[in-house]
């Protein structure tokens, strides 16, 4: 016989969390979804995250011709977790495959966020802190920013801490440790998440604490081994590329205006600044130092994905701030607790009508471009299995069913053909650059349109 069903009403703002995620979801996903059907691509790493995600999908090496023919993309970046991608993406070869996953990864880090915020400050305070969260800059910025597989770390992260905060230690720890496989850096993240955890546990439960130093130790030692011996066994050139990103000597006062910058939109508008009175902050340290420390200016803002990590942290240091903070003996102290969760959400809530998802309020947005069809039907003369040299713009349309090759990087291969986005007009002329590139073949256009070109190798 059957227990009797409980009938008790669900506590209120129970589904609130899954909810605001499923909204998020929406939003995200039609956000870069329409970017891609607009032919609005930022960058290569769309491209580059699905050629290895089709080496997966086809139990093959990750293979990513366009960082080289046969290059390895384990030798770029250590980032096995994308294999995950592989069974979805194998029912549904296309790079919205790769932006959608990207979109519910984001969406799922905000229910640990909102569901451990409502358990520490109540419902609508709760519930603010998490629309904040998911509304924040960084992960609108790495939204709009194509594929990366941040996407991975974050949902860790706030898992991980949520954990951390509702004195789960094990959970909080075996959240945190698969984070090695996402990239070579986050071994410092884990090793800083552990030691949260250390210091936490230390009193109440020494063997929690105990173990959370030797994770700490095992990330430190997976980030070491991860790039001087892994990453370099599957480099061609048996190195790990991006230490010419820190050959400006480790400088922190190379651009401080940017960095102060990134320091106070990272602080302010997300927490008040009291995101810095949690031990929770000290995550993000890992994160902010080789950003800080690289001398890759790229790294310095606030722009594309580098800061989404970040967002759970601070999110989540605020929630475990406030509740100290409410109880201070100073009252203009606990008045600013008590306002600072409706604050952070009316910030987001302002700064998004400055930020990618805005577009999703324009008409236009929901309207395809007549040119885009006209260039699609230009990509579809390329046969599939095509061996294709192409840029940004015609990359990610042809990586799902050709062999794609960066502009002048195709190494020893003479592909087949040449796809060009050329509507800035960088090429003043189209043969005399195909000829550039490869003197002893033979190119004509096939078709163009809208300044796109696709060239067909006649010998």
């Amino acid at each position: 016989m059957s227990p009797p069903r409980d009938l008790r009403p669900a506590a209120p703002g129970r589904r609130d969390p899954y909810v605001l995620a499923t909204a998020l979801f929406a939003v995200y996903a039609t956000l870069s979804t329409l970017r891609h059907l607009h032919l609005g691509t930022r960058s290569w790493d769309l491209g580059i995250f699905e050629q290895a995600v089709r080496g997966y999908a086809h139990l093959r090496a990750p293979i990513v011709d366009l960082k080289g023919p046969g290059f390895n993309v384990l030798g770029d970046h250590f980032s096995p977790v994308t294999a995950l991608l592989a069974p979805v993406y194998r029912l549904f070869p296309t790079p919205v495959t790769l932006l959608v996953a990207q979109a519910a990864l984001f969406a799922l880090s905000a229910l640990p966020v909102t569901r451990e915020s409502v358990r520490l400050l109540g419902r609508r305070q709760g519930l603010a802190l998490g629309v904040a969260y998911g509304l924040s800059w960084g992960l609108q910025q790495a939204v709009d920013f194509d594929f990366h597989e941040i996407c991975f770390a974050v949902p860790l992260v706030a898992f991980s801490l949520e954990n951390v905060l509702a004195r789960r230690w094990r959970h909080a720890l075996l959240w945190a440790a698969p984070l090695v496989l996402v990239k070579e850096d986050l071994g410092l993240t884990v090793a800083a998440l552990a030691l949260v955890v250390a210091l936490r546990a230390r009193r109440g439960h020494p063997r929690a604490a105990l173990c959370a130093l030797g994770l700490a130790a095992l990330g430190v030692t997976a980030t070491v081994v991860t790039l001087l011996v892994v990453i370099p066994s599957f480099n061609t050139a048996g190195d790990y590329a991006y230490w010419t990103k820190v050959g400006g000597g480790f400088s922190l006062s190379a651009g401080a205006d940017t960095k102060l910058r990134t320091l106070l939109w990272l602080l302010i508008p997300t927490s008040g600044l009291l995101a810095l009175r949690s031990p929770l902050f000290a995550v993000a340290l890992p994160t902010l130092g080789w950003r800080f420390l690289s001398s890759d200016s790229h790294y310095w803002g606030t722009g594309y994905h580098y800061s989404a990590i970040l967002m759970p942290v601070v999110s989540l240091a605020l929630a475990d701030a406030l509740p100290r903070a409410r109880t201070s003996p100073r009252p203009w102290m606990r008045a600013y607790a008590r306002q600072l969760p409706a604050a952070v959400a009316s910030a987001a809530l302002a700064l998004t009508t400055t930020l990618p998802l805005s577009a999703l309020t324009e008409a236009a947005a929901y309207e395809i471009p007549a040119r885009v069809p006209r260039v699609e039907r230009l990509l579809d003369r390329i046969p599939d299995g095509a061996t294709v040299e192409a840029n940004i713009g015609p990359a990610t349309r042809l990586t799902s069913r050709c062999r794609v090759f960066w502009t002048g990087d195709t190494g020893s291969v003479t592909p087949d053909y040449l796809a060009l986005d050329n509507t800035s007009h960088w090429i003043r002329d189209i043969d005399a650059y195909a000829r550039q590139l490869h003197p002893d073949a033979a190119y004509a256009v096939l078709d163009a349109a809208y300044g796109y070109v696709v060239l067909e190798r006649r010998s």
